[in-house]
């Protein structure tokens, strides 16, 4: 077990006193409550099935028995029961356990006070420097239901019916939505999930949810937003508007550097061939700024607003070089 990964070889010490008292269990069902998957769990067991004590015979080694799917322990080893958590380890969980209650609608705000209650208790509140007690929880109120419905939707793959605050438009929505994930930036959490009536990937603002009602239907995303989903760069969200650019060949480094995701293929293309893009921005004075500094190698093709504004400014200031 020496060349083990740290993450591993803490799972591995919790493995057996875990499977002690849960005698009989099902991989499947461990597999789930531990995090992994099934095959990562054979293995594991695998492994410590040839641990053991100094000596490493068959009769000092972890007796484990998971062939017919159902996992039980014979001999333990002297490992019957998990290790004491540190003052370190402990406060480090406090402390990501407090920001996950203070993110809205990341966690169950109940269970995550109530694991902040047991470390406490197990290691001594007044063990962890810096940290007052949990006690202070229990008199706040409890999760916002919006924010219980949509958790519960990703979790069971649902779709939902959301009623949306847009704060640029200063107006609410309504739009059925099919979940994808949760995801946490800047301090807030987004639902992102496939908006029906955008007919794209959006991330709905978790505290601009009016309300949410999960559907007796399974969220069912397109084959490509699943795809468009990974380079989400910035909060794709309502708020902000997109639009299409044409980029030169000369010009393509700009992918790397700005939150501009591909619409067409980069490798199939011919290498004199303009790649079209899709870019989120914030306001049309910056998106009209940013394309002034490209020089007409990167341009707007779908919003002749946006693209009147750059020649305007263009020749504004060719006016004043005269």
């Amino acid at each position: 077990m020496a060349g083990a990964q740290p993450s591993r070889l803490n799972r591995l010490l919790a493995m057996v006193p875990y499977f002690q008292a849960r005698r009989g269990i099902s991989i499947e069902q461990a597999a789930r409550e531990l995090g992994v998957t099934q095959t990562q769990l054979t293995k594991d067991l695998e492994l410590l099935f040839v641990c053991g004590l100094p000596g490493y015979y068959p009769d000092d080694l972890i007796e484990l028995e998971f062939s017919e799917g159902f996992v039980s322990v014979g001999f333990t080893a002297g490992m019957d029961r998990p290790l004491r958590l540190t003052t370190v380890e402990a406060s480090t969980l406090l402390v990501a356990l407090r920001a996950l209650v203070e993110t809205p609608g990341v966690v169950d705000v109940t269970a995550a006070r109530r694991a902040i209650a047991k470390i406490e208790e197990a290691v001594g509140a007044t063990a962890v420097p810096g940290l007052s007690s949990g006690a202070e929880f229990e008199a706040s109120p409890g999760e916002n239901p919006t924010f219980t419905t949509v958790r519960e939707a990703v979790r069971r793959g649902r779709a939902l019916q959301l009623s949306y605050y847009s704060a640029s438009r200063d107006s609410v929505t309504d739009r059925v939505v099919d979940p994808i994930r949760l995801q946490v930036m800047d301090q807030h959490t987004y639902l992102e999930a496939w908006c029906r009536m955008a007919e794209g990937v959006r991330l709905f603002r978790f505290d601009r949810i009016d309300t949410a009602v999960e559907l007796d239907e399974p969220s069912n995303p397109p084959a490509e937003a699943e795809w468009s989903s990974q380079s989400v760069l910035v909060p794709e969200n309502p708020d902000l508007p997109a639009v299409e650019l044409e980029i030169d060949p000369d010009h393509l480094w700009i992918l790397d550097y700005y939150p501009v995701e591909p619409t067409t293929s980069i490798d199939d293309r011919h290498p004199d061939e303009p790649v079209r893009a899709r870019m989120v921005y914030g306001s049309p004075e910056w998106l009209t700024r940013f394309l002034l500094g490209f020089g007409g190698s990167v341009r707007v093709v779908d919003d002749q607003k946006v693209a009147a504004a750059v020649v305007e400014s263009a020749a504004s200031a060719r006016e004043r070089y005269r």
